[in-house]
């Protein structure tokens, strides 16, 4: 298994104005539409976190919101924790964009901080940072 085996993330919404005002606000980014896939994989509205997927030997996976018919969001499904440079920084702006701080900033030993929200679709997401 390579060191950073996540290649991609898809993180499941009911409502995607809703969801893209949440992560933009708390990631002080911009996400971008992105066409759904043909075949059966269409149907699906999409929008892409910032990445630099194209760029070789880049850590970190690039991922999507997705709004698919049939397919529920919320609780339960996979953890996805994303990077920061202070991770009480991203925690501070969660309540303002709409979601809720499940557990707020907390030590991982030698591993750094984390901090666990929830978005305004219910899934819970980490924050992380060495600091």
């Amino acid at each position: 298994m390579q060191a950073n085996p996540v290649v991609w993330f898809e993180i499941y919404v009911q409502d995607m104005d809703r969801a893209r005002a949440f992560y933009e606000t708390v990631f002080d980014c911009l996400l971008e539409a992105l066409g759904a896939p043909d075949g059966e994989a269409g149907g699906m509205q999409m929008l892409a976190f910032p990445s630099e997927m194209e760029c070789a030997g880049t850590p970190g996976a690039a991922g999507t919101l997705v709004k698919m018919d049939g397919v529920p969001s919320g609780p339960g499904g996979t953890m996805v924790y994303f990077s920061c440079e202070d991770c009480a920084v991203e925690q501070g702006r969660v309540v303002g964009a709409g979601g809720s701080v499940f557990r707020s900033k907390f030590s991982i030993g030698p591993y750094g901080h984390a901090a666990l929200v929830t978005d305004t679709e219910g899934n819970m997401i980490g924050l992380h940072s060495m600091a």
